[in-house]
């Protein structure tokens, strides 16, 4: 197996006494997609802000291909090509998609003026690589579906070399077919080497995008499965029950029956 991209280790963070995440240990390889289940609360959302730069851990180590790496603010994240697209995507609703993938590193002429041109022509290619049907460019963002506001929001990522996404319900409020639309993003950025934490509610997208699965229950990793290991029944189980099945690599966070 190839160096991880991405290596969270013994990961804890606490709040008011009370440990959110508690030795919480998960990786994530080129072109692989690994979803983070568990209930509201369960810590997953907490332990990604962690990786993104928003909460410093209190203890544990993060890597990145193979070294340590310092991740004290979103700026720091960035810097080893980690991006975040929330579930509210964070677009300016106003402008069109070549403003929102430039949104504050804008290109300027010469004269210190916004150069259009050389950011639509940007965002075309890159668009191109990721999103070939895209044809609405010259549209603010709002006038877009959920789908291709998607599309805006992963090429800002793709644009500024992310290598590492961490995808927020990314089809949280989507219609079928702006849910397949999605599906087809995440299948070209795997294509294209890209690794992806994806947070998802919807077991089913699980099952359509992940290659692997990672639970957690009241802050700890109840375990760590491939995705043709274990059945939807099975992961419902870890996650309400915390029971880890056979197909699955337990963690810490499993109950003490499973």
């Amino acid at each position: 197996m190839s160096v991880p991209l991405v290596e969270m280790r013994d990961i804890s963070i606490a709040f008011g006494g009370i440990k959110a995440v508690d030795g919480v240990s998960v990786d994530l390889h080129a072109g692989e997609v690994v979803a983070l289940l568990g209930h509201n609360g369960a810590g997953k959302s907490t332990l990604i802000k962690i990786l993104s730069g928003a909460y410093p851990a209190d203890a544990g180590e993060i890597r990145v291909r193979g070294a340590a790496a310092r991740i004290a603010s979103p700026r720091d994240a960035k810097t080893y090509g980690i991006e975040t697209i929330y579930q509210t995507l964070a677009l300016a609703d106003n402008v069109d998609a070549a403003a929102n993938v430039f949104l504050g590193r804008e290109i300027v002429t010469r004269w210190g003026t916004l150069d259009d041109a050389a950011m639509e022509s940007q965002t075309r290619q890159v668009m191109a690589r990721l999103n070939p049907h895209f044809r609405r460019f010259k549209e603010p963002v709002r006038a877009l579906s959920g789908g291709q506001r998607q599309s805006v929001a992963i090429a800002r990522a793709i644009y500024f070399d992310a290598k590492i996404l961490i995808m927020d319900e990314p089809t949280a409020a989507l219609g079928p077919a702006e849910t397949k639309q999605v599906g087809e993003l995440v299948l070209e950025l795997k294509r294209q080497g890209i690794g992806i934490f994806l947070i998802s509610h919807d077991i089913h997208d699980v099952f359509d995008l992940a290659d692997r699965v990672s639970v957690m229950k009241n802050g700890r990793l109840v375990g760590t499965a491939r995705v043709e290991d274990v059945t939807k029944d099975e992961v419902l189980g870890m996650i309400i029950l915390g029971k880890c099945p056979p197909g699955a690599v337990p963690g810490p966070g499993a109950s003490a029956d499973a």
